[in-house]
């Protein structure tokens, strides 16, 4: 049977530090509705009702999109090792950029300072409720590795803020993501 939270307890927590990936859902009125995929040791939990993950530089920038024009977010985890188990994360996203003081600030606290070349920006998701389900239906799986395809990329792409200005400032449906990077301070 399903089961709701409020908050993030003890045992949510420990399931999600045992996921490989997790799915990011997320609509606006007359979209279509995005739904994406996300590994890449990205997701933190950041308090017991926000959390968040580095967003890498993608072919679309959708979440960020959708979130500027609803606000809705929903995150999905599924055990594929182990016990059978779904968790769905639901809440109102916000997006910090790549460069603001918030996003400096995740990036130091919940990533130790790491910051991959492909990094874009940081999806927080606070957490109106949780949700536990079966998963009976979910298929067993192993973790074998993340894939370095979208690292390297970065590495070799010449102009990264160039390819977001190119690619991810609005939807596939022409709904504006916001995006924009913030410069960094000057020392």
């Amino acid at each position: 049977m399903a089961k709701f939270y409020h908050r993030l307890d003890e045992k949510l927590r420990d399931f999600i530090a045992k996921q490989h990936m997790f799915f990011t859902a997320t609509a606006a009125e007359g979209s279509r509705i995005n739904l994406s995929p996300k590994g890449l040791d990205a997701f933190r939990i950041l308090d017991d009702n926000t959390v968040a993950y580095l967003d890498w530089t993608g072919s679309g920038n959708e979440t960020a999109a959708h979130i500027r024009a609803d606000g809705r977010l929903t995150i999905m985890m599924c055990s594929f090792e182990g016990a059978p188990n779904i968790l769905r994360l639901y809440g109102r996203g916000e997006v910090a950029p790549k460069g603001s003081e918030a996003y400096r600030r995740i990036i130091a606290d919940a990533f130790g300072g790491a910051e991959p070349e492909a990094a874009r920006q940081v999806i927080l998701l606070h957490l109106d409720s949780a949700q536990t389900s079966c998963g009976f239906g979910v298929p067993v799986y192993d973790y074998v590795r993340e894939r370095p395809s979208l690292a390297n990329w970065a590495a070799g792409e010449d102009d990264l803020p160039g390819y977001r200005r190119r690619h991810n400032t609005v939807s596939i449906d022409g709904i504006p993501s916001g995006h924009v990077e913030v410069e960094e301070p000057a020392e």
